[in-house]
């Protein structure tokens, strides 16, 4: 069962084509990694998920079908979209405000109703951090260490109950312990949430997901042009143990990238 659809996507920033002709289909309550070189796109495939995108120009072409629904067709509402569908970035960046205030800001603008001190509290204790913050809710999200502060901005996430987390890069500002706590939020969080990660860490796709695409980049030497392309998908276990494409084999192997 599939929580994406996408057919033939492509991204375009003014006349520079940063993607084309992406097709895959993400399985629902599980884990999938997207990995590749620098430029690559995809993190650029990562924010037409939940239309990011539209805040930076893009001309996005194909379809993202989510729930049966093209997420780019003319009577879908993009806000809602992001609140189905959440995002976490790769630094940390709470509001300036509060702990509490952090997590019970999303719930407050979408018209939230019901008891709000159990959500914060069911959001916190949802990535681990309930125990290290109950006792100060009223400190400034920004006092946190920096693991702590991505856990916060995950609870942030969830606390909206979206079906989807995306994350880009989510560890690569923490340090070794915080980011072996992300990688188990993350394995926890499955159960409840479809999962798609940008990482450039292959041993943390390896550790975390069930299926990773491995995206490279196209080179139109007569043009001079570089296009992220999807050169192969399928399961973690094949893509680093049995790979399909030398290219990938190349990269895995580090012999490439």
């Amino acid at each position: 069962m599939s929580v994406f659809d996408v057919q033939g996507l492509g991204v375009a920033y003014g006349s520079f084509t940063a993607v084309k002709d992406i097709s895959l289909e993400i399985p629902r309550n599980k884990v999938t990694a997207l990995i590749g070189p620098s430029g690559c796109g995809k993190s650029t495939v990562l924010r037409c998920l939940n239309r990011m995108n539209d805040l930076m120009d893009a001309t996005v072409s194909g379809k993202i079908i989510y729930n049966g629904e093209d997420i780019y067709g003319p009577e879908v509402d993009a806000a809602e979209v992001r609140r189905r569908i959440g995002m976490v970035f790769q630094r940390p960046n709470p509001f300036p405000k509060s702990i509490y205030e952090n997590v019970a800001f999303g719930p407050r603008l979408n018209g939230f109703k019901g008891d709000l001190d159990q959500l914060v509290e069911e959001s916190l204790r949802s990535v681990a951090l309930w125990d290290e913050v109950k006792d100060k809710l009223d400190d400034p999200g920004t006092a946190l260490s920096g693991g702590q502060q991505q856990r916060l901005c995950i609870a942030r996430a969830i606390a909206v109950e979206p079906d989807v987390l995306l994350m880009d890069e989510p560890c690569s500002a923490l340090d070794p312990i915080a980011t072996l706590k992300i990688e188990d939020l993350i394995r926890q969080l499955e159960s409840s949430y479809s999962i798609v990660i940008v990482t450039h860490n292959m041993q943390q796709a390896a550790r975390v997901s069930e299926m990773t695409a491995f995206f490279s980049v196209d080179i139109d030497d007569e043009q001079g042009m570089r296009t992220g392309a999807l050169v192969e998908y399928d399961t973690t276990e094949k893509i680093f143990n049995n790979p399909g494409n030398t290219r990938t084999e190349d990269y895995i192997s580090g012999r490439f990238g």
